[in-house]
């Protein structure tokens, strides 16, 4: 079990596909992750896919919702915010992650919009592809690789 007193932070950006952000939900139970859910969403929160992705740890999931990612930003304004891009330059294994952390992830067909990653590239990370005919990972298998990664270095996984 989690017992650092900084929990990571989930962030989804307008997410589209119900069971990836049920399959998040549970993963942000499973490890004591808040789970933020930002903008405009691809279906409702009584979604039966959502619901049945998540299974019965609703209850564990610390979520919260947000107009806009600003507003997610000056509720918390000394976060630390990681921006997840295939195009970005780092891997998110050159991340320096830290307890407290908000892991960033846009929409299933868009992904984060360019000028947010640009203005951000320092804390833009990718998850390395290595074959040219893989455009990208899914969504909630993404969360979780660059998840468990944060919780690796923080020590989280003994």
């Amino acid at each position: 079990m989690v017992t650092a007193s900084l929990p990571f932070h989930i962030v989804l950006i307008e997410p589209e596909i119900p069971p990836n952000t049920g399959n998040i939900a549970r993963l942000c139970a499973a490890t004591g992750t808040h789970l933020h859910l930002v903008g405009k969403l691809g279906f409702s929160l009584d979604d039966k896919h959502l619901k049945r992705a998540g299974l019965d740890y609703w209850p564990a999931v610390k979520l919260q919702r947000w107009t806009s990612l600003v507003e997610l930003q000056q509720a918390f304004p000394v976060g630390r915010f990681w921006y997840t891009s295939k195009k970005a330059a780092h891997s998110y294994v050159q991340a320096d992650f830290q307890p407290g952390d908000f892991i960033v992830f846009g929409k299933e067909t868009e992904g984060l919009p360019e000028d947010l990653l640009e203005n951000n590239a320092e804390n833009t990370i990718r998850i390395p592809i290595f074959s040219p005919d893989v455009r990208s990972l899914n969504l909630s298998t993404a969360a979780g690789i660059v998840l468990y990664e944060a919780l690796r270095q923080s020590g989280r996984l003994s």
